[in-house]
């Protein structure tokens, strides 16, 4: 049995966490902007850091796991 847990959590977050899609933390002006669909190098720093913070707790701390078959 394939454990699809890590992947589809990944996906979900990668998806939401993208700097500009919803929002933006630091912003281009403000520190925080929110469906600007800009980004900065700051804000790939702080999403990536929320990323895998999110993903650790999520996939080792509650053990998170989705089998198929």
């Amino acid at each position: 049995m394939l454990d699809w847990g890590p992947i589809l959590i990944g996906l979900l977050l990668f998806i939401l966490l993208s700097p500009g899609l919803l929002f933006q933390l630091p912003g281009n002006t403000h520190r925080m902007e929110l469906g600007g669909f800009t980004t900065n190098g700051k804000a790939i720093v702080v999403h990536t850091l929320i990323f895998f913070v999110l993903f650790t707790i999520l996939i080792l701390a509650l053990g998170i796991h989705i089998y198929s078959g």
